[in-house]
């Protein structure tokens, strides 16, 4: 076992971005390689659920029967719906691949892309039974999130559906407002809980030989609790502190190598049909490319926030640094018998 870094040491939360962005910066190229693949199959998929909802806008504008239009609908809704959970596994299994060559590296042991790719492999089975329990645990409480939007669109709208005039009415229609900004805030709360709860699940499998359902509950509990006195002490802020900063990461990379394709597609709209992208597929495509290549540049640097927020809490609160150090160190030479 090699010796891990002198400074091996709980971090605060600048030194972990800070450590982030170096580690980035010096090895640029493995993790460029490592994220490359997965954005280009996201890119692949993504294609042709457009290209295949540009063909049902098509289709729709021509007109047709109503059942017609309602099996459309539901292709066009499933179809989301399965790009979005296969985009999302895809993103676990590259933090996973990115943390079996991050944290190694960081406690000194020889690590290299190839390995990280054995790794992902070796764990693919107990990511996808991770990431299906994630799914469910995240459904249950995105439902009870906006549980309390829906009961008041249902009383808005059985308010409004009386038709009684007057007071009730109005409040109705106030009900029916609130209810949808009370939805709207239950899903992105909803959403930002599950982001938090499980960022640190594929660290977990890329460097703990469990199961599933063990990874599931090992990743809930490194972030449970609190490291530090005051606010900042508890574990669950200082991770929404990161993930807000990973989020605001992807979202600036996604938004600013997304230009190019956005402007040719302004350039081609026709005010007609605005739902319907008129530019041509040789112009668009390396666009788009473009921005699957900058998010590989990019998206790595967030993924080893996470990467470093695992090896933070372990050197927290398992004292890994020191276990390191105790194995690093040499045994000292016996005594001579009969030495003084």
């Amino acid at each position: 076992m090699s010796p891990p870094p002198s400074d091996l040491r709980p971090l605060a939360l600048g030194e972990i971005i800070d450590r982030s962005a170096t580690f980035w910066r010096r090895h640029f190229r493995p993790l460029f390689l490592l994220s490359l693949g997965f954005n280009l199959t996201t890119y692949i998929l993504t294609k042709v659920l457009q290209l295949t909802l540009q063909e049902n806008l098509v289709l729709q504008t021509r007109g047709g029967d109503l059942e017609e239009l309602s099996a459309s609908l539901l292709r066009t809704l499933v179809s989301l719906g399965g790009v979005f959970l296969v985009s999302l596994w895809l993103y676990y299994l590259n933090t996973l691949v990115v943390a079996r060559y991050v944290v190694p590296t960081q406690l000194g042991d020889e690590a290299a892309p190839a390995s990280s790719l054995q790794r992902a492999w070796k764990r693919l089975g107990s990511l996808s039974g991770a990431y299906l329990l994630s799914l469910l645990w995240g459904t249950g409480i995105l439902l009870l999130m906006m549980l309390p939007g829906g009961l008041m669109l249902v009383a808005g709208g059985t308010l409004v559906a009386q038709r009684a005039g007057g007071v009730s009415s109005l409040a109705g229609a106030a009900l029916l407002i609130g209810g949808v900004i009370v939805v709207s805030l239950g899903f992105v709360g909803g959403l930002l809980w599950y982001l938090l709860r499980f960022s640190l699940l594929a660290p977990v499998l890329a460097m703990e030989d469990l199961s599933a359902a063990r990874s599931f509950r090992r990743s809930g509990e490194l972030l449970s609790g609190r490291v530090e006195p005051g606010f900042i002490g508890r574990v669950t802020v200082r991770a929404m502190l990161l993930v807000t900063v990973v989020s605001l990461i992807l979202l600036a990379v996604s938004v600013l190598f997304g230009l190019p394709a956005l402007f040719i597609q302004f350039a081609y709209r026709d005010p007609s049909q605005p739902l319907l992208s008129l530019a041509p597929q040789s112009i668009i495509i390396p666009a788009e490319l473009l921005q699957v290549v900058g998010q590989a540049v990019l998206n790595p640097l967030g993924l080893v926030v996470y990467a470093m927020l695992y090896l933070d809490m372990r050197v927290r609160r398992e004292g890994l640094d020191i276990e390191r150090r105790l194995d690093a160190t040499p045994p000292s030479p016996a005594q001579p018998v009969g030495a003084a």
